[in-house]
């Protein structure tokens, strides 16, 4: 009896002791996402097979020397399987294999059947699907993760500005990386601390999808880890990652291949080799000068026929030629929207309607047509397409594409079912379901979607028509910024830029836009600012009347607010959160609709005063613009004088003009 219990009492402790050592050999993955509504397998089916064939084999046979695996396989060329391996960019090659190989095992642990899926460790990522993944940037799902430890509130402005920029070094080497290894890592000192961060992004992407996929990791980053110091951001095409200590080792990093020296010819040959060189550089010569001849003609007659050409033929399309992976058939949206009937439209605009549709795989789509008559229509379209599709970010709508048609130009988005801000926010029945908890979080994701737009994408964007009916609510109150046809792109060093062309929505324009056709990231900053007073307020600021009185919202803030009864501003709807809070954010909104460009803050130095309460405000000036109007509208001028601006009948508005100063506007289109 007791040599069977120590027989059982052994065997029992083998066999804990095998599954304790098969623990501890493939630990827990540190994320992980199983693509549910992709389609499963079923067990022991011919894709389970063909999955189990290519990740056994994964990192065997299909690696590219720097860390990056891809490969596909399918038996009898069916139920195919594709499958992608990274490796962080200092993991040596063993350590790469060896994370990869326990990823493969886990992964189809946590996702049994499921067709695509996504884990990693700290030094590798594994993915595989029924599709190919190769080439294409994918930023869904994101997994985010921030430090516990926190910075002083002396140096967390520093802190981040010194971040931002290692980042924007970092994003530019990583992308410029080749098609072999985008991966950089670097360091650079804060105050007294040193911050250590990487970039990377799979070699597989464009120098310009990495960079974009890089910008929007950045703009992920969740608002509060500001004050903390260290976070990582992973996505499925690019990840970063930056702390206080250091987490990577730039002595394992292999170099990339370079073109082999030339060797330089040996004595015995450089006599013979003389006069052949002589004969080569003057055939070389003469066919470089007759090659330039006959360029320089083409050219001119190229440019010569391109003046003569048709002003009626369309530019658009070849303009637009790399975004033709995102064209869709005019017929599948024709069906989609059913045939943009009235029952799925979602809304006018100034340049078209905004119909509701669905994709025949179930995805529910918003369709913006342009207006035929519309003599903005092509420029916007082309704006809108190129600019739009470049960017990636949270709080940005996401294009999925557009469709070119004869005379037909449409934008298809992702469907938002909160419908926009101003549907909510204006209502008085909708507004008193959004508690102060719900419209911070509105605030903050238009100020995080700005901040994309004017410091992390890749171009500095301005906005110029920045309102309540551009932001677009999703299901969990997420705000997204959308409608980008008045948007203008700057290069990273440019700072403002004229136009005599003045587009937008009174009462969100700064006043050196209405008056003079200045705009720069601090006129968006004004628009930011009318908004968060009215998403405070519930009024609107086109008609905003306190008794008997009209006048325009900045300025009656500004005017309690020096009196000391900003609580009138509150909306009486708002009986919750904390009254330091929203008093904090109406003194920031005021700073924002400052009439001195100078005194308002930048998007960077708006997200470090919504989430530190520690930084103290200036005090803000008086706001610049006065207007009285029962109708909120869009632009229509005529000409600006000394005494204000003549504007159309429903919408009366006077500007603070100094003495004796005229500005003209010309060029002026109803909006």
């Amino acid at each position: 009896m007791t040599m069977v219990s120590l027989t059982t009492l052994f065997f029992s402790s083998h066999v804990l002791l095998l599954l304790i050592t098969q623990s501890l050999a493939q630990p827990d993955l540190a994320g992980h996402f199983c693509f549910n509504g992709k389609g499963n397998y079923t067990t022991n089916s011919t894709y389970q097979t063909n999955l189990d064939t290519l990740l056994s084999s994964l990192v065997s046979t299909n690696g590219n020397g720097y860390g990056f695996y891809n490969s596909s396989y399918a038996e009898n060329s069916t139920n195919q399987v594709y499958a992608t391996g990274l490796c962080r960019g200092d993991v040596v090659a063993d350590t790469c294999r060896s994370c990869l190989k326990n990823s493969s095992l886990e992964l189809r642990k946590l996702c049994p059947n499921q067709k695509e899926a996504l884990g990693f460790y700290d030094t590798c990522m594994l993915r595989y699907s029924n599709r190919s993944l190769y080439g294409l940037m994918e930023d869904y799902p994101p997994f985010t993760f921030v430090s516990t430890r926190n910075l002083s509130s002396s140096e967390v402005e520093k802190f981040f500005e010194d971040l931002g920029n290692l980042f924007r070094r970092l994003s530019s080497e990583a992308a410029a990386g080749g098609s072999l290894r985008k991966f950089a890592a670097n360091n650079t000192t804060s105050g007294f601390k040193t911050i250590y961060a990487l970039a990377q992004c799979t070699p597989d992407l464009s120098e310009e999808l990495c960079t974009d996929c890089l910008a929007g990791a950045y703009g992920d980053i969740p608002t509060n880890s500001y004050g903390k110091d260290g976070a990582r951001i992973v996505k499925p095409s690019c990840n970063i990652r930056y702390e206080i200590s250091p987490f990577y080792d730039l002595e394992n990093v292999a170099p990339l291949p370079s073109s082999p020296p030339i060797s330089a010819p040996s004595p015995s040959t450089t006599q013979k080799s003389n006069k052949s060189r002589t004969i080569i550089l003057v055939v070389v010569a003469v066919t470089v000068s007759l090659v330039l001849i006959v360029c320089i003609c083409i050219y001119l007659r190229v440019r010569k026929t391109k003046k003569n050409l048709d002003q009626n033929k369309l530019p658009d399309a070849d303009e637009i030629r790399s975004a033709e992976s995102l064209q869709f058939d005019f017929g599948t949206i024709r069906v989609a929207t059913d045939d943009f009937s009235e029952a799925n439209k979602l809304g006018q605009g100034g340049f078209g309607s905004v119909y509701r549709g669905k994709l025949s795989d179930g995805e529910e789509i918003a369709v913006k047509r342009l207006s035929m008559d519309s003599g903005q229509g092509d420029s916007e379209f082309k704006n809108e397409v190129l600019l739009v599709a470049r960017l990636q970010h949270r709080n940005l709508v996401r294009l999925l594409g557009f469709c070119l048609q004869g005379n037909e130009r449409l934008l298809v988005y992702e469907f938002v079912p909160n419908s926009s801000l101003d549907h909510i926010i204006f209502d008085p029945i909708k507004r008193a379901q959004l508690d102060w908890d719900k419209r911070y979080k509105i605030i903050e994701g238009i100020a995080r979607g700005l901040l994309y737009l004017h410091e992390d994408s890749r171009l500095r964007i301005i906005h110029r028509d920045l309102k309540a009916s551009n932001i677009l609510i999703d299901a969990e109150l997420n705000s997204k910024i959308s409608d980008f046809g008045m948007a203008r792109l700057f290069v990273l060093d440019e700072t403002q830029g004229n136009t005599s062309r003045i587009v937008g929505t009174y009462g969100y324009m700064a006043p050196e836009y209405a008056m003079h056709g200045h705009f720069s990231v601090k006129s968006d900053v004004y628009s930011f600012g009318v908004l968060i007073l009215e998403i405070i307020s519930g009024q609107k600021n086109s008609c905003f009347r306190q008794g008997e009185n009209m006048e325009d919202l900045p300025s009656y803030a500004w005017k309690s607010w020096r009196e000391g009864t900003t609580s009138n501003l509150i909306d009486p709807t708002l009986t919750n959160g904390s009254r330091t809070e929203i008093m904090r954010c109406i003194h920031i909104g005021l700073l924002c609709v400052q009439e001195n460009i100078a005194d308002r803050p930048t998007m960077t130095s708006v997200i470090l005063m919504l989430n530190s309460h520690s930084l103290s405000l200036p005090v803000p000036s008086e706001p610049a613009f006065f207007m009285h109007s029962s109708v909120g509208s869009d632009l229509s001028l005529g000409w600006e004088s000394s005494s204000g601006v003549t504007a159309s009948k429903s919408n009366f508005v006077s500007v603070k003009v100094p003495e004796n100063e005229a500005a003209l506007i010309s060029e002026v289109y109803p909006r």
